[in-house]
């Protein structure tokens, strides 16, 4: 049976922003270097728990000491938090050297395996693992992911939340590890600032998607604030860098000679080829975990058409940036443009449509061709909803003979 997936605020300031939150059930991995902010955005992420009387499980390698330190630097009482039961603290051992009757990674797996019995201890609704490193540094890759795959499958059928710290991978080795622990994550936050840097000198973070969280890769300089904590520079209304420029699409613009009504601001949701690609790999994935449809159109120039008020392709393509919500993805593949719509209510697909004819100026019924595809089970990749309508094209074509 399908489970409803619903977003929470994280505490994160970029997340919260971007993408709504994080998903429940879901799981994050928090990367950086030491010094880099790591402890204080958790600390963030716990907080918000607490703060809605939620349970938040913190697990640690530091002092309690030190990590109550760490809280009141950016005015954070967690001491109260841990007498109120909402934070709890479980300070774990570092792994020693192995013993003659277990290889390293049996004894990491045990650690692994340990973390769930705590975890059925207390109940709680998030989970933190201050940092993980030491405890996946597996010397055999497949005992890693059966170890660490069944630990957060178990974590994740509970409905519990779970934000995991990883230093920078740097080693081989290390970059190794850290793809086995990402095929099992819901997304990533990375934190980049050097070591030796002033404090008041920002870093950068940026949140990458695996499955769901549609708006994208979003990336903005970061600052940690004494009594504030981490805080970000990031606009929702901007597309702030580089990796959301999205340079491979051209700016869409409207013929000047055609008398269109200009709205005061235009949605940047227009992707790549490889970024829509990806959206739509990560919008299967959510349907396949959660039942959640999603309908993609395409939308060209007819070829068939008799009008005598032909439109330019740019005119086509500006009415979709017109019509589409903020939510809605849009991307242009050779003559066709494609529009994710993250629903499926025929209504909303009826609305979007007469959107685009309304800005042509009544000129899209006959001068537009529509294609249609909802999510269905068949769909196991972007590839297979292009075939699909490659197909419906063909189909159409011969219908039109």
């Amino acid at each position: 049976m399908k489970k409803s997936v619903q977003l929470f605020h994280s505490g994160i300031p970029i997340v919260d922003s971007a993408w709504g939150g994080f998903y429940h059930g879901g799981t994050y991995l928090l990367v950086g270097e030491k010094k880099s902010g790591k402890t204080l955005l958790s600390l963030q992420y716990a907080v918000e728990a607490a703060k809605n009387k939620e349970v938040c499980l913190y697990f640690t390698n530091s002092r309690p000491k030190d990590l109550m330190i760490h809280a009141a630097s950016i005015d954070i009482d967690l001491e109260n938090y841990i007498n109120q039961n909402t934070i709890i603290v479980v300070r774990v051992a570092q792994p020693t050297e192995t013993t003659e009757f277990k290889s390293r990674d049996e004894f990491l797996s045990d650690y692994l395996s340990d973390i769930i019995s705590v975890i059925n201890q207390y109940h709680p609704t998030r989970i933190i693992f201050d940092e993980l490193t030491p405890y996946v540094e597996y010397e055999n890759l497949n005992s890693l992911r059966d170890a660490f795959g069944s630990m957060i499958e178990s974590i994740e059928d509970l409905g519990i939340t779970s934000l995991l710290i990883l230093r920078e991978p740097a080693a081989q080795s290390s970059k190794m590890i850290f793809n086995v622990l990402n095929s099992f994550a819901t997304g990533i936050i990375q934190l980049h600032k050097a070591e030796d840097s002033a404090e008041q000198q920002p870093g950068i973070i940026d949140i990458t998607p695996n499955i769901g969280h549609t708006e994208g890769k979003f990336k903005a300089n970061y600052f940690i604030e004494p009594y504030k904590g981490i805080t970000t520079d990031f606009k929702i209304t901007k597309r702030l860098t580089k990796e959301n420029i999205l340079p491979e699409i051209t700016e869409l613009i409207p013929n000047k000679t055609n008398a269109l009504n200009t709205p005061e601001y235009l949605v940047p949701n227009i992707y790549s080829i490889n970024d829509f690609k990806l959206i739509v790999n990560n919008q299967i994935a959510l349907y396949k975990t959660t039942g959640q449809m999603f309908t993609i159109l395409s939308i060209r120039i007819n070829p068939a058409s008799q009008s005598q008020s032909r439109i330019s392709f740019d005119q086509l393509s500006y009415s979709v940036k017109v019509a589409a919500h903020k939510k809605d993805k849009i991307c242009t593949i050779d003559d066709k443009i494609y529009i994710l719509i993250t629903k499926s209510d025929d209504k909303l697909i009826d609305d979007f449509i007469s959107k685009v004819h309304q800005t042509l100026n009544g000129s899209g019924s006959t001068n537009v061709a529509y294609l249609m595809l909802k999510v269905n089970d068949s769909m196991n990749s972007a590839e297979d909803v292009f075939r699909e309508f490659d197909n419906k094209t063909v189909k159409t074509q011969l219908n039109q003979r």
